[in-house]
């Protein structure tokens, strides 16, 4: 049975908002609204304030528990513009996060997302990782606090996209490589040392729009502090952002020399976890993607 396509007890999440916000929620009003591929979304009215809900299963309660906290702490930098989010819960069949409706475009001021991404990328901490582990996509991602950035991202980036492609039947394809390249991780790193810096995480077109104003907005995270290379790097994989962004990115905070063959690092983990989420459709590419690395490395 799929408990997310079952009609969500409404008036749980009624209760849930009113216990997390201290004001009388009652549902007036709901419609679906477009999703990505992993929760169903919707629009309701609560009395007078409109909100956004994401669903999902009872066991992704987590999932939207950490984005909740990865959200008021990217709210809390006052660099970027991200949507309050007021409260996650759960019943027997579903998980929900509810957020504030925002009235969002395509297109605004990609000058604006750069210079606050450069901003919200100044935020730093002692360590890489994170408070707790989150996701990426649906899967678990690692964040257990570390020192060393190299071993940070052979252990519980690389390292742990690479474990699950082997176990999901891509062994021959990818364990031999695998293993040279994290081996030879820290060659990328000689003359580049990066500091812990607030990351969105997952920063592909799909997670940023502008509100009518042009302001931007970023949702959707899967935070951490780590080197701010990789949510740059996000940007570039699938396309979608203006090249005023990076204008802005660049000129507020340069981007160092070797970034290029660094890219392509960052990029395969998130090829490699949509190959363990998708399919085999990715595997040509996240082969391609080692065999570039180590070319460079040899």
């Amino acid at each position: 049975r799929n408990d997310t396509m079952l009609e969500p007890d409404w008036n749980q999440i009624s209760d849930s908002i009113t216990a997390m916000t201290g004001s009388q929620a009652s549902l007036q009003a709901c419609n679906p609204e477009a999703g990505g591929d992993i929760n169903r979304a919707f629009s309701a009215r609560f009395g007078k304030r409109r909100l956004f809900i994401k669903l999902n299963s009872a066991t992704y309660a987590d999932m939207f528990e950490a984005e909740h906290e990865a959200l008021s702490v990217l709210r809390g930098s006052e660099t970027l513009r991200v949507p309050d989010s007021l409260c996650f819960g759960k019943d027997d069949h579903h998980a929900w996060l509810v957020l504030e409706f925002l009235e969002l475009r395509p297109q605004g001021k990609a000058g604006a997302l750069g210079k606050g991404l450069a901003a919200m990328h100044r935020v730093t901490s002692e360590r890489f990782g994170w408070h707790r582990d989150n996701t990426i996509g649906t899967t678990g991602q690692i964040n257990s606090w570390a020192t060393d950035w190299v071993d940070f991202c052979r252990r519980q980036r690389l390292g742990q996209q690479l474990r699950l492609a082997c176990d999901n039947g891509f062994a021959t394809q990818l364990e031999a490589s695998g293993e040279e390249l994290l081996l030879k991780l820290p060659a990328l790193f000689e003359t580049y040392t990066p500091g812990p810096s607030l990351l969105h995480g997952d920063l592909w077109a799909g997670n940023h729009a502008y509100l009518p104003g042009g302001e931007p907005v970023i949702f959707d995270p899967a935070s951490y502090y780590g080197d701010r290379e990789t949510d740059i790097a996000m940007t570039e994989l699938f396309g979608g952002f203006n090249p005023e962004f990076y204008a802005a990115y660049r000129a507020d905070f340069p981007l160092d020399d070797g970034y290029p063959v660094r890219r392509t690092l960052y990029q395969l983990y998130h090829v490699l976890n949509h190959l363990n989420l998708f399919g085999g459709g990715y595997l040509a590419r996240s082969v391609h993607m080692l065999e570039q690395l180590l070319s460079e490395l040899r």
